[in-house]
């Protein structure tokens, strides 16, 4: 669901556009949907329920099987293709930079209250043995219905952009002129360069060596074709330059992302070896805990955008709040959270230690699973942050022509760092004994220092990035 929006979002840059991919990727995530319905209530479309106290089940039958894959894989389609499409196509109905700011605010909020209701609502009407995944999957079928027809009412109001061919041609074709004319001179005079209407007069001096694209060699200025791989406009030479400027600062948050899908990873693994009871006849499934960064994302947004925004903007008018820094903040709350959970996990091993529970696999240690509560906090504050900070910097600085890419990174950059944390894991396992399979044997908590660390390291080299960029419409 993270890498699908990259491609829906070229689909839509280039050729479709975002009401067309909206409605096709509603359309499947309904057809996933329906399907998995079907295959929880069918009886010919699910093996049978195994016995009680049995240990010996009916395994599914390749039809079935294969039927249940097929539904997770539409809905996992048309979820990815919606989810960062809507961004843009929102973003696109407003003309401001604040108002766009805004939105993206609300838009991530509405994620995670989304997230929150299915992680805890949802979960219970599944579990339950009067309603079970019959009902709730009867419910998601009519939401993602719903939310369809809701989308399809408003068609005449909505403001939709053209799209006008593959923007990753024009820079692609961009490079190959720069390298073909590598040896030309280049010029001062505003003429010599190739423009469009695109109200440029010179190409910038950043990276010089690209502006050879536009720069008109004798027989070009006197020819009426135009070659797109020999000759580019100074527009899309200024376009490439924006996205260069741009890919420090989302390495960064490559990096950053890494030790959050850390903590992520070894949440619920932790959570189980610790005491779920809330109250004496009262407790929690382990899973049920990541509600915690959820609740406090769905409270930051709201704080940020009704209270802390607007004060800012009221003691520095001249000075407002700018996606950087809120992607700044979210870099420090990402590393505090990264200590809290090394502090914690010191805490659970010496209270492991203290009832002799080392050498018993993965036992649960009498320590409160609310121990874990504060640093997901964070967590979720940090997301609050950083989140619609990235949004918004991404979808106010990349060139026109990627708007639909420009939200769709987020969603990557969550992808990229998930799987980077698998490479991270697994070489802290090779290199180290802090990852044995019992964890109560472990030192998660070293682990979560590393993290704090790179963390560190990495918010060093965002500030470096930042101070230097500038932005577009500066």
């Amino acid at each position: 669901m993270s890498f699908i929006p990259i491609f829906t979002a070229i689909i839509a840059d280039s050729y479709a556009g975002c009401f067309s991919v909206i409605c096709f990727s509603s359309f499947i995530s309904l057809l996933g949907v329906v399907q998995l319905l079907l295959s929880a209530t069918v009886s010919h479309l699910r093996p049978p329920s195994c016995e009680k106290g049995s240990i010996l089940c009916k395994q599914p039958t390749p039809l079935q099987a294969g039927l249940l894959y097929l539904g997770l894989t539409l809905f996992t389609i048309g979820n990815g293709g919606t989810r960062f499409t809507l961004a843009s196509m929102g973003a696109d109905q407003l003309d401001s930079t604040r108002h766009q700011g805004i939105f993206f605010n609300w838009f991530i909020f509405t994620l995670y209250i989304a997230s929150f209701v299915c992680s805890t609502l949802m979960v219970y009407v599944e579990e339950n043995r009067r309603w079970g995944w019959g009902w709730a999957f009867t419910i998601f079928s009519m939401a993602n219905l719903v939310g369809l027809v809701v989308f399809l009412c408003g068609t005449k109001f909505y403001r939709l952009v053209k799209p006008n061919g593959s923007p990753f041609k024009s820079l692609a074709c961009v490079i190959v002129a720069a390298i073909k004319k590598k040896k030309m001179p280049l010029s001062s005079q505003t003429d010599d360069y190739h423009h469009d209407g695109d109200g440029f007069n010179s190409p910038t001096p950043f990276f010089k060596f690209l502006n050879r694209a536009a720069v008109k060699s004798e027989e070009e200025s006197s020819s009426k074709i135009v070659n797109p791989w020999k000759l580019c406009t100074v527009q899309q030479v200024e376009d490439l330059k924006r996205l260069i400027k741009i890919v420090p600062i989302w390495f960064s948050g490559l990096i950053l992302s890494i030790p959050l899908a850390v903590q992520m990873s070894f949440m619920i693994v932790q959570a189980k070896t610790m005491d779920s009871h809330i109250t004496s006849h009262f407790k929690i499934p382990a899973a049920t805990i990541q509600v915690c960064a959820l609740i406090a994302t769905c409270v930051t947004i709201p704080l940020l955008d009704r209270l802390i925004l607007p004060l800012w903007v009221k003691l520095a008018p001249t000075r407002p709040p700018t996606p950087l820094q809120r992607i700044g903040i979210g870099h420090v709350f990402i590393i505090l959270s990264s200590i809290v959970a090394a502090l914690v996990e010191a805490k659970r091993l010496s209270v492991a230690r203290s009832h002799g529970l080392i050498d018993q696999v993965n036992a649960v240690v009498p320590l409160s699973l609310l121990w874990l509560a504060p640093q997901l906090a964070i967590l979720g504050v940090s997301e609050g942050f950083y989140l619609a900070g990235q949004a918004t910097f991404c979808y106010q600085e990349f060139p026109a022509p990627f708007k639909n890419t420009s939200t769709a990174v987020a969603g990557l950059t969550l992808a990229r760092a998930f799987y980077s944390s698998i490479l991270v894991i697994n070489a802290v396992q090779r290199a180290t004994a802090w990852l044995p399979n019992n964890i109560n044997k472990g030192r998660l908590d070293n682990v979560y220092w590393l993290c704090s660390g790179v963390g560190a390291l990495n918010l060093v080299f965002f500030l470096v990035c930042a101070s230097v960029y500038k932005y577009h419409k500066d």
